[in-house]
């Protein structure tokens, strides 16, 4: 299955219908398009629903997640899906933020589980150009990294592991040197456009730096352009040839117009094509990352 890359198609993360009329919002048109994107060509789909990440939300509500993803199901029981989560904080607990992930497990709808191990800053240039003026971070500590892992480990999650920055990577390749790390696990650089201020460019230079970070480890890997266009800037072609897999949807899209994800997901396809490769199916994808059977 060398041939194969793995897509995910996040399909809306928190993009409201007024930047974009096409994103899905509720579960009925999350189910829709998680099986319109599943039929194209992608392995994983990625939804939020209306709950806020970084903010005041304590936790999140399975229900939702579960009311979607049981249409998508009972018609592609091969579909790997997986949640979001809010930040942590004052304002909430660690248990109280991730009770969702053993619920949705529980309920076996899950197979993907969800590490972001380390703290970003979220936002970018204000008027002046400066920073812009807000607090808005995206918080997770050391410990919860491990409880996160600890979770996966326990309800046979494999993780989807976000690096938004390069000491999220340093924290996961600790769980590599360990032993500790769970099987399944899928290493995800997220690059920052030039609309942020975090995260690596999406350069050469910038995956390089990741690749250096990861290699001799054999840990598959994709990559994302937050607030950008992970195809238009040619981090999908420089993935694929270099053998990893690609993020595409409307949760990370900021480019021009109001395309959907299912046109998102056509550009990447022609990338794929036009390296030789094809998408691999998801049960495909479940074997390359090693993902434990439900």
């Amino acid at each position: 299955m060398a041939d194969a890359v793995i897509i995910e198609a996040a399909i809306n993360g928190a993009t409201p219908k007024s930047r974009n009329a096409t994103v899905p919002r509720t579960p009925p048109e999350i189910a829709e398009d998680g099986l319109r994107c599943l039929e194209a060509g992608a392995a994983i789909v990625h939804n939020h629903n209306d709950e806020p990440v970084v903010g005041d939300a304590p936790e999140h509500d399975p229900a939702p997640y579960l009311e979607a993803w049981s249409v998508i199901l009972a018609e592609r029981p091969d579909a790997l899906l997986y949640p979001t989560m809010p930040s942590g904080g004052p304002h909430t607990t660690f248990e109280r933020r991730y009770a969702h992930i053993p619920a949705l497990a529980e309920a076996g709808v899950l197979r993907i589980g969800l590490v972001d191990p380390g703290s970003v800053n979220v936002g970018g240039r204000g008027p002046d150009g400066r920073a812009a003026d807000i607090e808005a971070t995206y918080l997770n500590t050391f410990r919860d990294a491990r409880k996160m892992f600890d979770t996966c480990h326990r309800h046979n999650l494999g993780p989807s592991i976000s690096i938004f920055e390069p000491g999220f990577l340093r924290v996961a390749l600790a769980e590599h040197e360990a032993g500790t790390l769970p099987p399944g696990s899928l290493v995800k650089f997220y690059f920052g456009s030039e609309r942020t201020l975090s995260g690596l460019p999406p350069t050469p230079a910038g995956l390089g730096a990741y690749l250096d970070m990861l290699s001799g480890t054999g840990l598959p890997w994709s990559v994302a352009v937050r607030s950008g266009d992970v195809t238009a800037c040619g981090m999908s072609a420089l993935a694929i040839s270099r053998g990893g897999h690609v993020r595409i949807g409307l949760e990370d899209y900021a480019g021009p117009g109001e395309p959907s994800n299912l046109e998102l997901l056509q550009a990447l396809l022609d990338v794929i094509e036009q390296a030789g490769k094809r998408p691999a199916t998801p049960d495909e994808a479940a074997a390359i990352l090693g993902i434990p059977a439900r």
